[in-house]
C-alpha cells in the first residue's frame, strides 16, 4: 500500500515528524517498508508564464521566449520544446538553479549562456528534467491558475513523502488512506476527518435492471445510472498527483476517479459504458462454454468456479476482479452505470491467480471490503464524477441497492484478566474501554468481560486473541516492560540412559556424512514411489504443486539431494537428515505436542552414493555397498547389537534390503535403492540408504559392571550345514538363545560368523556356516569336558530347531 504523507495528514494529522509517524505505524503492525521523497531535490525553480515567442535566428528548431517569472522583468529563454506557446505556464529554472543529478550523479547547474548566439537566462523545464516522470515530450504544462513567481516545489507540493506500507493479509481495512488514517487516529487520539460527500441530487428515475442469482458470490450490489457526462474532461492536477504518488498512472477522468476512490476509501468500484450493456445485468457464477476479453487484453475461459456480471447477451465482467473490454469506458462515453458491490472473500480467493494476474480490486475483495458502505461510496464517486465530468445535460439516477446475503458479525467476548495476563501489563477496564472506543469497536461491558461486535470493515476480529492483540497494539508494544520471568528455572539433568540428537548428529558427521535439512512437504509422486503411500496427508494450501503432501519418509528428499549434487558434478555423496515424518494414526489424541489422528515421529536417515572412499593411492577404488552402510549403522548403535531380517520395502531393492531390529522390535530399514527408482530418477549408480526411529537411536543402555576373568579363554570353531533358506541370523540367534537359557552354555563370551561355503561336497540346496566361539569362565580354568559339553549343547540346539547338521 503506497500513499503520500500529505494525503494522509488531510484525514489524520498527528503532531509528529515523518520519522515519528513512520515508527508509530511500524510498531502498531503496519510495517512502513519505505519512505522516499516524491521528487529529488532541486532549487530556484519557479512558476513562469510565456509572454512572447520568436523564432531563433540561427536555429530552425529553437524559439526565443520572453518569460514572466513574477520579478517585474522578462527573462530571455531559448527553448526547443515542441509544445511551447504564448500564455503557457511552465516551471522555469532560473540562473543559479540546481536541477536533479543526471547520469553522472552530479547536480545540473543552470547558468546564463548563449545558445547559437542568443543569450538564455534560464531553462524552461519538462517533467523528466525535474525527475517527476519519464515524460519528455515537451514542457510541463501547468494549469492556468498557477501563480506566477511561486516556488515550484511549494506549488506542486514536492516537499512530500511517499509511504510504502507492508500489510499482513488480515489487515485489509488498511488498504486505503482512510484505513491508515483511522489507525493513526486510534493510536494518537487526533480527530479523524473522513472524506464526506453530500448525496447528489437525483434528476431521473432511471434504473438498470439487476438480478443477483448467486448470493454466495455477491451479498450486496449497489449501482446507479448517470447520463450526459464529458469523459474527455481533464483529471484535476491534485487528483493526478495523489494517484501518481500512490503508484497509479493517470488514464482518463472516469478511470482516475474510480481508482482514486479505491485508494481513498478502500472501495473498488467499476464503471460500465451504459450504451454497451444489452438489457439488464445478472450476477451469477460462470459457465463452462463462456469466455471474456478483459481490460488487459487477455481472453479467459470461464467455468462455474468464477463469478461474473453478465448482460442478456454475454459476460461483461469478472466479478470483483476485472471488467470486460466490451463495456469499458472510453473518451467517447457519455452514459455510465456505476457499480459498487460486496463480494464474499471466499468466492474470490484464488480466482485471479488462476489466470496468472492480480488486480488491486481482487487484492482487496479477497481479503474483505466493508459491506455496509456501498451506498455512501457510490455517493462519493458520483459527486466526483459530476464535479469533474458533469455537463448541463448530466442526469443522475437513484441508487439501486440490493442486499441478499451479508455477513453476520458475532459478538466476541474478551476477559480483561486474560488480556492482562497475555500482555503482561495490568490494564484497568476503563483503559481497555477507551482503546476499544478509539478503534471504533462497539461493545458492552460486564464485570471483567467485554462483549465486542466487530465493525463491518474489520474481517480480522473473530476470537478473543484478536481483541487482545488490538489492545496491545494501541497500548504500544514499546510500553510493555521487559520483565524477567518469576518462575524458577531449574536445569534438568538428562536421563543417563539417553543421548541427544546432537550427539547422533556428531556421530554421523564423524562417519563422513553431511547434514541436510529438507522441507517436510514433498511431491505426491515421491510418497507413492518411496513409501508406497497412496493416501498421503495433503497440504491444504501448498506453496508449490510439487510440495503438496506431508512426507512419511526421509528417503525421497535424500535421493533428490543426491540428484542435485550429481547435476553439479559431485560424484561422491554421503548425506543424513534428522527430521519428523507425518503418519495417519487414529489412536493419536490432541495434546501440547500432538494432533488428533496424526503421529509425527522423528527419524534419522542417511544415504551414500559413489565411492566408498575418496580416491587415493592407498586403497583400491570401489563403490559403496550395503555392508559399508550396515557397518556405519551398527557403529551408530554400538554398544547395542542390531539384527537384520529380510523384508520388502517399496523404495528398496528386493534382494538387497533388510529390516533393522533392536531387542526384537523393528526400528527401521536399510538397503539399496530399487532399480526402478534408480532408472526413473536418473542415477547412474544405486545409492544405499537407511532410516531408523530417532527414539531408538537416542536410547542407550547404562553401562553395567562385569567381572573380568583372570583365566584364559578357549576358542572353538563350529561349522554347521543348513538349508539355503535358513538365514545366518537365525543360526546366530539360536546360539545366543541357548547361551542364555542353558547353564552349561553360560561360559560363551562371544560368537562371530567367519565363513560361508556352497559348492562341492554339499547338496544344491545346502550351505555351510562356520562360527567362532569364545568361551571363558571367571572362576576357574576351563577343562575340555566342560567346553565339549557346551559345544555339544550348541550343536543339539541348531539340529533340533533348524535341522542343521555338523559339517564333516
Amino acid at each position: 500500500m503506497q500513499f503520500s504523507e500529505s494525503w494522509l495528514r488531510t484525514m489524520a494529522d498527528p503532531k509528529m515528524t515523518s520519522d515519528e509517524l513512520s515508527h508509530l505505524l511500524t510498531m502498531s503492525g503496519l510495517e512502513v517498508e519505505e519512505v522516499e521523497p516524491v521528487a529529488p531535490p532541486f532549487t530556484n525553480v519557479v512558476v513562469a508564464r510565456i509572454v512572447e515567442i520568436a523564432r531563433h535566428p540561427n536555429a530552425d528548431r529553437l524559439n526565443v521566449c520572453q518569460v514572466d517569472a513574477g520579478t517585474g522583468t522578462l527573462f530571455n529563454i531559448v527553448c526547443g520544446a515542441p509544445n511551447v506557446r504564448v500564455g503557457m505556464k511552465a516551471p522555469l529554472a532560473m540562473a543559479g538553479a540546481k536541477l536533479p543529478p543526471g547520469e553522472d550523479g552530479k547536480p545540473f547547474e543552470i547558468k546564463v549562456g548563449k545558445l547559437r548566439g542568443v543569450e538564455s537566462q534560464g531553462m524552461l523545464c519538462s517533467a523528466r528534467e525535474l525527475k517527476l516522470s519519464e515524460d519528455h515530450g515537451g514542457l510541463l504544462d501547468l494549469p492556468d491558475d498557477a501563480p506566477v513567481g511561486q516556488n515550484f516545489r511549494d506549488y506542486y507540493q514536492l516537499n512530500d513523502l511517499k509511504f510504502t506500507i507492508k500489510l499482513t493479509p488480515n489487515r485489509a481495512d488498511c488498504l486505503s488512506v482512510l484505513g491508515v488514517a483511522r489507525e493513526v487516529s486510534a493510536l494518537t487520539g487526533v480527530p479523524l476527518h473522513a472524506p464526506v460527500s453530500k448525496p447528489v441530487t437525483v434528476t431521473t428515475d432511471e434504473k438498470l435492471p439487476v438480478k443477483i442469482s448467486a448470493p454466495d458470490l455477491c451479498g450486496r450490489f449497489s449501482g446507479r445510472v448517470i447520463r450526459g457526462l464529458n469523459a474527455r474532461a481533464a483529471t484535476p492536477e491534485w487528483m493526478k498527483r495523489r494517484l501518481e504518488r500512490s503508484g497509479q498512472r493517470s488514464i482518463s477522468a472516469l478511470v482516475d476517479i474510480s481508482n482514486y476512490v479505491m485508494l481513498e476509501l478502500g472501495r473498488p468500484t467499476h464503471v460500465f459504458d451504459l450504451d454497451k450493456i444489452h438489457g439488464g445485468l445478472e450476477v451469477r457464477w460462470g459457465r463452462g462454454d463462456e469466455s471474456l476479453k478483459l481490460l488487459n487484453g487477455n481472453t479467459v475461459k470461464l467455468d462455474d468456479w468464477v463469478g461474473v456480471i453478465a448482460d442478456e447477451r454475454e459476460v461483461e465482467s469478472l466479478a470483483g476482479i476485472m471488467g470486460g473490454d466490451a463495456t469499458a469506458v472510453s473518451l467517447d462515453t457519455t452514459n455510465i452505470y456505476l457499480e459498487a458491490a460486496f463480494w464474499w472473500p471466499q468466492a474470490l480467493q484464488g480466482r485471479a491467480r488462476r489466470y496468472n494476474f492480480s488486480t488491486d480490486a481482487a487484492h482487496r475483495f479477497e481479503r474483505g471490503v466493508d459491506y455496509a458502505t456501498t451506498v455512501e461510496h457510490i455517493e462519493r464517486i458520483t459527486a466526483l464524477i459530476v464535479e469533474i465530468c458533469g455537463t448541463p445535460e448530466t442526469k443522475v439516477g437513484p441508487v439501486d441497492d440490493q442486499i441478499t446475503n451479508l455477513p453476520q458479525r458475532k459478538q466476541v467476548t474478551m476477559r480483561s484478566a486474560r488480556a492482562n495476563k497475555i500482555i503482561g501489563v495490568p490494564l484497568p477496564d476503563e483503559r481497555i474501554a477507551e482503546i476499544f472506543t478509539r478503534l471504533g469497536l462497539q461493545f458492552t461491558q460486564d464485570a471483567g468481560l467485554f462483549h465486542v461486535t466487530p465493525p463491518s470493515f474489520r474481517f480480522d476480529i473473530e476470537i478473543e486473541e484478536d481483541l487482545i492483540e488490538e489492545i496491545a497494539r494501541v497500548y504500544g508494544f514499546e510500553n510493555i516492560p521487559a520483565l524477567a520471568p518469576v518462575a524458577p528455572n531449574v536445569m534438568r539433568i538428562a536421563p543417563e540412559n539417553t543421548r541427544s540428537l546432537f550427539t547422533v548428529r556428531h556421530q554421523l558427521a564423524d562417519l563422513d556424512y553431511q547434514e541436510v535439512v529438507n522441507f517436510s512437504f514433498v511431491d505426491e509422486g515421491w510418497e507413492a514411489d518411496f513409501a508406497g503411500n497412496a493416501n498421503a496427508i495433503k497440504v491444504l494450501n501448498p506453496i508449490a504443486s510439487q510440495m503438496s503432501v506431508m512426507r512419511s519418509t526421509l528417503i525421497a528428499s535424500l535421493v533428490a539431494n543426491v540428484r542435485y549434487n550429481l547435476n553439479r558434478k559431485v560424484g561422491r555423496v554421503r548425506l543424513f537428515e534428522v527430521g519428523g515424518v507425518f503418519l495417519r494414526d487414529a489412536s493419536s489424541q490432541d495434546g501440547p505436542l500432538s494432533v488428533s489422528g496424526y503421529s509425527q515421529p522423528k527419524r534419522v536417515a542417511a544415504i551414500a552414493y559413489g565411492g566408498a572412499f575418496d580416491e587415493q593411492w592407498g586403497l583400491p577404488s570401489r563403490n559403496v555397498d550395503y555392508f559399508d552402510i550396515k557397518a556405519d549403522l551398527e557403529a551408530l548403535f554400538a554398544p547395542a547389537s542390531l539384527s537384520f531380517a529380510k523384508a520388502d520395502h517399496p523404495a528398496l531393492h528386493p534382494g538387497r534390503s533388510a529390516q533393522v531390529i533392536l531387542d526384537g522390535k523393528a526400528i527401521g530399514f536399510i538397503g539399496e535403492l530399487h532399480p526402478r527408482w534408480q532408472q526413473k530418477y536418473e542415477l547412474p549408480l544405486a545409492p544405499v540408504v537407511f532410516e531408523v526411529d530417532a527414539d531408538a537411536l537416542t536410547a542407550r543402555r547404562v553401562p553395567a559392571y562385569q567381572e573380568i576373568s583372570k583365566f584364559p579363554a578357549v576358542v572353538r570353531d563350529l561349522a554347521v550345514v543348513v538349508k539355503q533358506s535358513v538365514a545366518a541370523q537365525e543360526v546366530m540367534d539360536t546360539f545366543l538363545s541357548e547361551g542364555k537359557s542353558n547353564p552349561s552354555c553360560g561360559i560363551m563370551q562371544a560368537i562371530v560368523l567367519f565363513d560361508e561355503y556352497r559348492g562341492k561336497g554339499l547338496e544344491i540346496d545346502e550351505k555351510s556356516l562356520a562360527f567362532r566361539f569364545t568361551l571363558q569362565d571367571t572362576q576357574t580354568t576351563l577343562q575340555d569336558d566342560k567346553v565339549d559339553a557346551a559345544m555339544a549343547a550348541f550343536v543339539a540346539a541348531v539340529e533340533s530347531k533348524l535341522g542343521a547338521k555338523l559339517r564333516a
